[in-house]
């Protein structure tokens, strides 16, 4: 590889290491994940592992072996079809995006650029797959007696990975062109981005997903994408892998890599040099949508209000990735969708927390953080003649004509889908309904005690501002706890509770310790009537904060 394609896979390489390493949400949120995903599979692999090495060692039957070999040739294969897809991914939303295009693509061939990027992509998932194979490939070892396990896995893994990746960087790089640079589809692209992201939870939610993995390693076993699974079979004492599968993987992966940046370079040189698609048709229809609402609230909103009501709704119309932090909850939801699947209904409580995200996510789309969000307009805001009372009722306008409506919506689809009765369902109907309304009062002072004006890196090269963790923690807080109040209340759950903190601090040194029932019904109507009262509370103090607000 040439000096400029090692120089820029190395600057690229730290620039990513950087990002991760100078993030420590990023850095905790990692290591979270690493430990209740990867954990509990890797002590299982090591606990399992020796064993199996010993029973190879001792002898495999012709059926076993055969056993073995697909399952490693299809799980290959499997493997090898996830990077694409992931490399196709980060193609499409931050690699094919260079940083500084002006002077990287006119200071070295484009052929160097491709190259470097490759290397650099190759060796971010060599870095995370080799110590968990490697560990894994010792345990093996260790009980099979051999050395040849540690020694031929990093071999796989560079045969998997070195192929891979171009394949992928070079369907990213025509699936980013087509979606930012051919106008008939780029100006689609909003609703293409969310309708792929809806079929691909979908997908993980019910089941899918793993039916297709699972058809992909049943099929594809003896494809030429498992021929590099040979490589793993020479390790494995008692089997014998393929001549072919072995040629074919070291012939194929040269094929496929030489194959693969040819057709990359010149697709990266077409896509790098196109001028990006401004299809003019979605900036009308903005205007007119927003002047439509403007004109609606015209006769009940004064004009300040309307002007930071429609202001907002309207950057958030022009950078729908500022709200990206509103879906997060979302993500915990795809474990319901298996359960909706298997029963072929939806549980009650599914019901009520969906109407409680909605609620909660009425408060956070424009209300939780109102100084922040100004960005480089703070100062002209905050010197105009807009009093806070104005501004504030503005943003809470906001969040409640897209809440109030998504609320309704929402609580009366999922009352009737459920097993709700229909006074149930109208109860859901109007506590979701009036909860839109409360929340983004309680986020405005929430949001202006713990305000943040930076902005926040949500992909490699998409900034947007956020409210702030401390924002979000007290806010989530403010909803969550006056709401268990609330049901603890309704299922006269006292008692239960009482009893349970008597019977867990019998088993503590603390065991003279009790709490009764009453307090904890006091307890919980209080929570219950604070959580009531700090809507009020809340916007009183962000018009306050607004206008006594002091720039530094």
């Amino acid at each position: 590889m040439r000096y400029a394609s090692v120089s820029i896979a190395r600057t690229e390489l730290r620039r990513t290491v950087r990002a991760i390493t100078g993030n420590r949400m990023k850095l905790v949120m990692m290591a979270v994940l690493a430990l209740f995903l990867l954990g509990p599979v890797t002590a299982v692999g090591l606990f399992f592992l020796p064993e199996l090495g010993a029973q190879a060692a001792a002898g495999i039957d012709a059926d076993t072996a055969d056993i073995v070999s697909n399952v490693i040739t299809g799980g290959t294969a499997v493997v090898w079809l996830v990077i694409v897809f992931m490399t196709i991914m980060r193609t499409v939303t931050a690699v094919a995006d260079v940083d500084e295009p002006s002077f990287l693509l006119v200071s070295t061939p484009v052929r160097n650029t491709v190259l470097g990027i490759i290397a650099c992509e190759s060796a971010l998932y060599a870095v995370v797959l080799l110590p968990f194979t490697l560990l894994y490939a010792a345990a093996f070892a260790f009980g099979a007696g051999t050395v040849l396990p540690v020694l031929v896995t990093p071999v796989l893994i560079s045969l998997i990975v070195v192929t891979a990746v171009p394949v992928g960087f070079a369907i990213g790089v025509w699936v980013r062109h087509l979606i930012t640079v051919y106008e008939p589809i780029a100006q689609y692209r909003t609703l293409l981005f969310t309708a792929f992201w809806l079929v691909y939870f979908g997908a993980i939610a019910t089941g899918q997903l793993d039916r297709v993995l699972q058809t992909l390693f049943t099929v594809l076993q003896s494809s030429p994408l498992g021929w590099p699974g040979h490589v793993l079979l020479f390790g494995i004492p008692g089997l014998v892998p393929s001549p072919l599968g072995l040629g074919g993987a070291i012939g194929g992966s040269a094929i496929v890599v030489g194959f693969a940046v040819t057709v990359a370079v010149p697709s990266a040189r077409i896509h790098w040099f196109a001028d990006p698609a401004r299809p003019d048709d979605d900036e009308i229809e903005e205007e007119t949508s927003s002047d439509r609402l403007a004109r609606i609230l015209s006769s009940t909103v004064s004009r300040p209000v309307r002007g930071v009501a429609v202001t907002a709704i309207r950057r958030t119309k022009r950078a729908p990735i500022r709200l990206a932090y509103a879906g997060y909850p979302l993500f915990g939801a795809l474990g319901f969708g298996q359960v909706v699947i298997e029963t072929r209904t939806v549980p009650s409580f599914v019901a009520v927390l969906f109407c409680l995200y909605v609620v909660w996510a009425a408060g956070v789309l424009f209300t939780l953080n109102p100084l922040g969000d100004l960005g480089p307009a703070l100062p002209a805001v905050l010197t105009s003649t807009l009093t806070g009372r104005q501004a504030i009722r503005g943003r809470m306008l906001a969040g409640s004509l897209i809440g109030v409506p998504l609320a309704l919506v929402v609580s009366v689809a999922f009352g009737v889908v459920s097993p709700l009765s229909l006074e149930h369902t109208a109860v859901l109907a109007v506590g979701t309904t009036a909860g839109a309304v409360a929340t983004p009062a309680l986020a405005t002072g929430i949001g202006s005690t713990f305000p943040r004006f930076g902005s926040v890196k949500l992909t490699n090269n998409r900034e947007a501002v956020m409210p702030s963790k401390t924002a979000f923690l007290v806010y989530t807080l403010a909803i969550a706890l006056p709401t268990g109040a609330a049901v603890v209340l309704y299922l006269e759950a006292p008692e239960l509770i009482a009893g349970l903190i008597s019977g867990l601090a019998a088993l503590t040194p603390l065991s003279e310790i009790t709490v009764s029932a009453r307090a904890i019904t006091i307890g919980a109507w209080a929570v219950l009537i604070g959580g009531l009262i700090a809507p009020v509370v809340s916007y009183r103090y962000a018009i306050e904060g607004f206008d006594w607000y002091t720039l530094e």
